[in-house]
């Protein structure tokens, strides 16, 4: 997969579009001003990235999963298959784990309740 594809990939499912590239790394900007720069390597290992976003943006997202045929799981582990976990953690957090194109586990979260 190209960093531009994948890029692109994790944009689309949160609703947000690609930069211009930047040398060798192509930038999806996040909230404030964050961005997450895919670079163009050959040899990587997948990692986890989890971002918050709001229960309008976790709607959203989890329908482009769906629509797109992307599997969601419910769990960091990618066993349990499912829309959304709650977490046990602060009330009313939801949460699902889906795989980028790349292999990197991918984690939308909602802000849940006081205390979070």
């Amino acid at each position: 997969m190209t960093r531009q594809a994948s890029a692109q990939f994790l944009a689309d499912i949160l609703g947000l579009s690609v930069d211009p590239p930047v040398a060798h790394c192509t930038p999806v900007t996040l909230a404030e001003q964050v961005s997450l720069d895919y670079d163009q390597l050959d040899d990587f290992e997948p990692h986890h990235y989890a971002f918050k976003v709001s229960e309008q943006e976790f709607d959203a997202a989890v329908a482009r999963l769906q629509h797109g045929g992307i599997t969601l799981y419910g769990d960091p582990a990618c066993q349990e298959i499912g829309q959304a976990y709650r977490s046990k953690h602060a009330v009313g957090r939801r949460g699902a784990y889906f795989r980028d194109p790349d292999g990197h586990l991918m984690e939308i979260l909602t802000p849940g309740g006081a205390g979070s």
